[in-house]
């Protein structure tokens, strides 16, 4: 027989709902996996998407009603909530900002405004790689490296680059003992390349313009892995060319960090063994 008097200790009630939620959570999770498993109506990069918004969602509610029946059995909170007015008016001016916030979240979900990995321009200043998508905030990859995270109220104007485009950007990591002069030559060279052989994959504008030229973006990002720093070229493509065109711009890099003797970034063990080996040879 079970000891009932047991399970009417509020730990083990406290235990137990926490059980169900992340048992609940786990399930949904599984069967909108096993729906888009079995469905072939949405693109991958779709589904990958809507599978981590739902993530983020099934988190934020299992916390919501695990924190709300934990607070029941010490507050009468439904009391405390209409029986006082401070209280009430600073719940729903916080309420407005989160549900603001929700709200226009599901809207640019749903609307197949952004997936993850697009290419963004957020008010019109921060741009970057979306690399999280929350249930109230976006997180972009900036050149800088940085993770830049905004709250969908505060986005005015959002600008996504991976809508009948894409953007090409590739990268070399070269050692840190390369001279940056040297480098920015063979970049800037092998950008007027691209340019010139590849100039079909380029996406123009009404007047036969390139919306953007692959170009060289200078050193995006210091000391890589402490390996060596990141040179990257990037440019904006037809999207039915993406793959094509990312495939040519590397070749090309492949190429120029070979005619060029470019320092390429290695692992600090492989570096150490060959000077080793070169103060062995005297």
């Amino acid at each position: 027989m079970f000891n009932l008097e047991l399970f009417n200790k509020l730990p083990v009630k406290i235990l137990i709902v926490a059980l169900i939620i992340v048992v609940t959570a786990y399930f949904i999770r599984r069967s909108v996996q096993l729906f888009f498993d079995k469905t072939s109506f949405l693109d991958e990069n779709r589904e990958e998407t809507l599978m981590h918004f739902t993530d983020q969602v099934l988190k934020v509610l299992g916390l919501v009603f695990f924190f709300i029946y934990v607070l029941s059995h010490f507050f009468n909170l439904p009391r405390l909530v209409t029986g006082s007015v401070v209280v009430a008016g600073a719940l729903a001016l916080i309420f407005q900002h989160i549900i603001r916030d929700y709200i226009m979240g599901l809207a640019y979900l749903f609307e197949r405004q952004i997936n993850l990995g697009d290419y963004v321009i957020i008010n019109g200043n921060k741009q970057g790689k979306i690399e999280e998508i929350s249930v109230r905030h976006l997180k972009i990859r900036q050149y800088d490296g940085y993770l830049y995270t905004v709250s969908y109220g505060s986005i005015n104007e959002l600008q996504n680059g991976n809508r009948g485009m894409r953007r090409v950007n590739e990268s070399l990591i070269l050692n840190y003992r390369q001279n940056p002069d040297e480098a920015f030559h063979v970049m800037e060279e092998v950008a007027r390349t691209c340019n010139e052989k590849y100039s079909e994959y380029l996406l123009t504008d009404l007047d036969g313009k390139p919306v953007e030229r692959f170009t060289f973006n200078q050193i995006t990002e210091l000391n890589v892995d402490y390996k060596g720093h990141r040179y990257s070229l990037s440019g904006i493509v037809k999207e039915a060319h993406f793959v094509d065109a990312s495939k040519r711009v590397r070749y090309e890099l492949a190429l120029a960090a070979y005619v060029n003797k470019l320092k390429m970034a290695e692992n600090g063990e492989i570096e150490k063994n060959k000077r080793n080996d070169s103060q062995a040879s005297y």
